[in-house]
């Protein structure tokens, strides 16, 4: 029964928490406290189904982006996922080669989910004294592709939160704008290293004693939990600000930091 519940669980965990402002990485490293460490390919392939979710929903969106290239607009718009996705890619591929990355650690965690909490309370604050503003300005691109590597180098700061609150703060002072290129510029982002780490993972030869089947079962979990996850959170944040996220963030920050004693 384990060989299904707990595959299931995580992905369930990740598929709920991947594109949330909470961050995955904090829930996950929970979990694995309690059910076990899993390989790097097993978390490749739940973040995957929780990509793929996000690229289903936008389903229309890109094939309007792809299609419509030649209409500026669309154009423009383009040209800004790919600069804040190349601006991830070449810092980020050289963060990882000088090692710039904080270890995925109770305490930087948990830290990092504090700090990130507070900071998204002050920056909704700032963001709603703001005229509302949908467009994608040059600088919101750029500052979203440098997010991505500052939520890469430090775990629990979550992708989503560092995205989402960077458009907020750089001029998108609409949440629903700043969240649609939040999780469009993350599609590729995320598919590039997925794919990195599952070549790697590959090379080494560690995918070789995969189970398969449980992999199956928690990508299907990860697939359809974030559908639903980010279904619900693009209709909430049309009347709702992230507050709720920010505050539980926080409690679940400290609580992480008040488990030490017991996960020594």
């Amino acid at each position: 029964m384990n060989d299904i519940l707990i595959p299931a669980l995580l992905g369930l965990i990740e598929g709920i928490t991947e594109f949330l402002p909470i961050s995955s990485t904090g829930h996950l490293l929970i979990a694995e406290h309690w059910l076990g460490r899993r390989s790097d390919v097993f978390n490749v392939v739940i973040q995957a189904g929780a990509i793929l979710a996000v690229v289903l929903i936008y389903r229309e969106r890109l094939w309007r982006l792809a299609t419509g290239f030649a209409q500026a607009e669309n154009r423009d718009y383009a040209l800004k996922l790919m600069t804040a996705f190349l601006i991830t890619g070449v810092l980020g591929f050289l963060a990882t080669r000088l090692g710039f990355k904080l270890p995925e650690s109770i305490v930087p965690v948990a830290w990092a989910l504090i700090v990130g909490g507070l900071w998204m309370i002050a920056a909704e604050w700032f963001a709603a004294k703001q005229p509302d503003r949908s467009a994608i300005t040059w600088r919101v691109a750029v500052l979203v592709g440098l997010a991505q590597v500052v939520a890469a180098i430090f775990p629990g700061t979550s992708r989503s939160a560092a995205t989402i609150f960077v458009a907020l703060l750089a001029g998108t002072s609409n949440r629903a704008a700043a969240t649609e290129f939040a999780f469009l510029v993350g599609i590729p982002t995320m598919f590039a290293a997925s794919g990195y780490e599952l070549l790697k993972s590959m090379k080494n030869g560690s995918s070789a004693h995969e189970d398969w089947s449980a992999l199956a079962i928690a990508f299907a979990v990860s697939l359809i939990t974030a559908f639903v996850a980010v279904k619900w959170l693009l209709g909430y944040i049309r009347t709702h600000r992230f507050t709720p996220f920010a505050i539980y963030r926080i409690v679940f920050g400290v609580a992480l930091l008040l488990m030490l004693p017991a996960a020594a």
